[in-house]
């Protein structure tokens, strides 16, 4: 309870609990095609010409490796029909094929990754990852925009006001109850990093966002599971990461636009 008290004031201190999506919502310049009518894995002229890049090409492994190894996961993933899937596994964390990261470091960036779930699924995608903190069991350390069933996986109902929900920033700040997850389909993830600030959307609506490297960002991370990890969250760049959470989850159209 005095974690949870604590954890709230952080939150509210830094105007972090997040509110309604209506007061969040803004929107994303559109492009001519919708989504739909696009090809998957593709750019259409106008991303090509904005400086988008696609970070996967839906064919290969071409960009990835595992992140505790030097080649991509011979088990554990599969390419299928235009689509990059986590196998399921027994539900332990990196325990089958290992999450994957990309070959590249990134600093600052809008990545936008559609994922599907399946029933009672988790998964994440990480980002200011560095592979080598974590040499040991488990996943590689980075900050996540948790994946998750939100009503079926136990995860849900665990960390401090609900910040191992969906589209959270995973143990440290929750997301919205009400956000626009479209259950049984493909959801776009969208993480935009400048500096220090770091927003997280799903499916067109900001859910939260933050400042990394300072006060409150250390308060933050003192009262979660990263607390024993030297200067979390803080790095100037780092990898890329699909996390394989032992449960099968669907990847496709992942792009990556660099900012200055």
């Amino acid at each position: 309870m005095k974690r949870l008290m604590i954890a709230a004031s952080l939150f509210l201190a830094a105007g972090l609990l997040p509110g309604t999506i209506e007061a969040q919502k803004k929107s994303i310049p559109a492009t001519r095609l919708t989504p739909a009518q696009q090809a998957p894995n593709t750019l259409s002229v106008e991303e090509a010409r904005d400086g988008w890049k696609l970070l996967w090409n839906g064919k290969d492994t071409e960009g990835w490796r595992g992140a505790k190894l030097q080649a991509f996961p011979e088990k554990g993933w599969r390419i299928e029909d235009g689509l990059l899937k986590v196998e399921k596994g027994n539900g332990g964390e990196s325990t089958n094929g290992g999450d994957i990261i990309t070959t590249k470091k990134y600093r600052n960036f809008i990545l936008k990754v559609d994922f599907k779930i399946t029933e009672g699924a988790n998964s994440g995608i990480k980002y200011f990852v560095n592979p080598d903190l974590n040499k040991g069991e488990g996943s590689a350390i980075g900050c996540e925009f948790q994946i998750l069933d939100d009503e079926k996986h136990p995860d849900a109902k665990l960390g401090v006001m609900g910040n191992r929900k969906l589209a959270s920033l995973y143990d440290l700040i929750p997301a919205p109850e009400d956000k626009p997850f479209r259950k049984g389909e493909f959801n776009t993830a969208m993480v935009i990093v400048k500096g220090n600030h770091v927003e997280h959307w799903l499916n067109g609506t900001k859910i939260l966002e933050y400042d990394r490297n300072n006060m409150m960002w250390k308060a933050l991370v003192n009262y979660s599971k990263y607390r024993n990890w030297p200067n979390f969250g803080n790095a100037e760049e780092g990898y890329i990461l699909l996390q394989d959470h032992g449960d099968e989850v669907w990847f496709k159209n992942i792009k990556i636009k660099e900012l200055p």
